[in-house]
């Protein structure tokens, strides 16, 4: 089966964990792609940023059940969900909704892995980097599909 460094796109659009919510949307919607590597300042990987952790942030806020004995409120869930799911929704920059750490593939790994990846784990784009977790390239399903055909 063909390499991952065979199909893989080499021209990679990043960003930093820095980066205003504002301008990722931008430009997954300009660039037409689902997702997009986050990048420190020596390109190492940290983690992806996907349509799907914005389409999340724009989830309503979930309001735990609570009982109320004798005026004082007693969760029926964990406190920690709505303090995680809160800062969901008010975030501003990459760093509060990327998913981490990193999961990437490398440039010499048979496409079968990656798609075994894609496929069990729901991932639409994995980074593909070298062994110092330096970005070389990017790999999608569209990627995958164009080398099956």
């Amino acid at each position: 089966m063909a390499k991952i460094a065979d199909i893989m796109t080499r021209e990679v659009i990043t960003v930093t964990p820095d980066t205003p919510i504002r301008e990722l949307a931008r430009i997954l919607a300009e660039k037409r792609i689902n997702g997009v590597p986050v990048v420190d300042e020596d390109g190492t990987v940290l983690g992806v940023v996907c349509e799907s952790d914005l389409i999340e942030q724009g989830r309503p806020l979930h309001i735990p059940t609570v009982f109320v004995i004798l005026d004082s409120f007693i969760p029926l869930e964990n406190p920690w969900r709505l303090q995680k799911e809160f800062k969901r929704i008010t975030a501003t920059k990459v760093e509060e909704i990327y998913s981490r750490p990193a999961v990437c593939v490398s440039p010499e790994s048979d496409v079968s892995e990656a798609a075994k990846l894609m496929s069990e784990k729901k991932y639409y784009t994995i980074p593909v980097c070298d062994d110092a977790d330096r970005l070389v390239g990017v790999l999608g399903k569209v990627d995958v599909i164009r080398g099956l055909a």
